[in-house]
């Protein structure tokens, strides 16, 4: 099993390398509010990510990368 914290670096790579400017920055818009105005410990990780999820698949719909 590859450790966690090894997953995490390899998708914040993708994600800062690979993900257009423009989704970043309607992911962003969207989760920047609520982390904003909420304290760490009453954040819902999961539907943060699940959130980031939707707007990666809508923005990515049928594009490929290289």
């Amino acid at each position: 099993m590859i450790p966690i914290e090894v997953e995490n670096r390899i998708a914040y790579y993708f994600f800062r390398m690979y993900l257009p400017d423009e989704v970043m920055f309607k992911i962003e818009d969207r989760l920047l509010p609520t982390c904003i105005w909420s304290e760490e410990e009453d954040l819902d990780h999961d539907e943060l990510v699940r959130w980031a999820i939707e707007i990666i698949d809508q923005q990515l719909e049928d594009k490929q990368f290289r």
